[in-house]
C-alpha cells in the first residue's frame, strides 16, 4: 500500500445517497471526492462514525449540540495545533494505547496508532468521532447502515470492540472518566 496524503486505501465505497460506487485510484483523494459526509469506518476500538462535520453527527446521534464529541487525530503535529499537552504528560499521551484524553481547553482527543485508520484519519487531519449505535444502546447493523452518508470497509468487515479509555488530563493531574 502506497503512503502519503494521497493513496488507494479502500477498494469501493458506497455513497447510499445515489447509490453509485466510487471506484478511487492512486492519487485521488478521499477528501476530494467524499467531502463533509458522515462515515461508517471500523476503528481500531469498535464500529464509529466519523465526519469533520459537527453538526451531522449531534443530529445522526440526536444529542444536544452543547454535547462534545471525541476528535481523532492521526499524527502528534496535528494534536499540537488541536489542544496543548501538559509537559508532565507528554510521554503518557505518546506512549497510549486506545487511550483517549480530555485537554484543559475542554477538548477530547485521540491519536490513533493502528495503521488501517490511521491511514484513513490521514485524508482529513482529524475528524470527529462517536460509536455507530444508539445512544445508549448496542451496536445494531440497520442503525448503522441506515444513518451513514459512506461506508468504509475493508476485507476485515465491520465488528464491535470495546471503546476507548477517556482520561482527563490537567497539569498535574490525571483522573479517569470512562
Amino acid at each position: 500500500m502506497k503512503t502519503g496524503t494521497h493513496l488507494f486505501l479502500f477498494k469501493i465505497i458506497l455513497d447510499k445517497q445515489n447509490q453509485n460506487r466510487h471506484f478511487l485510484k492512486e492519487n485521488t483523494s478521499i477528501k476530494n471526492v467524499l467531502n463533509k459526509k458522515v462515515f461508517l469506518v471500523q476503528t481500531y476500538t469498535t464500529i464509529g462514525f466519523l465526519s469533520q462535520n459537527y453538526d451531522s453527527l449531534a443530529l445522526l446521534k440526536e444529542r444536544k449540540i452543547e454535547k462534545p464529541f471525541l476528535s481523532v487525530t492521526n499524527s502528534f503535529k496535528t494534536l499540537k495545533s488541536l489542544t496543548r499537552v501538559p509537559k508532565e504528560h507528554k510521554n503518557r499521551v505518546r506512549r497510549s494505547k486506545k487511550i483517549s484524553f480530555v485537554y484543559a481547553n475542554n477538548r477530547a482527543i485521540r491519536v490513533v496508532k493502528d495503521k488501517k485508520h490511521a491511514d484513513f484519519i490521514r485524508q482529513f487531519s482529524w475528524m470527529y468521532s462517536t460509536s455507530a449505535n444508539e445512544t445508549g444502546l448496542s451496536y445494531h447493523k440497520e442503525f448503522a447502515f441506515s444513518k451513514s452518508d459512506i461506508i468504509v470497509e475493508d476485507s476485515q468487515g465491520l465488528f464491535e470492540g470495546e471503546s476507548s479509555s477517556i482520561y482527563r488530563l490537567t497539569r498535574d493531574k490525571l483522573q479517569r472518566l470512562r
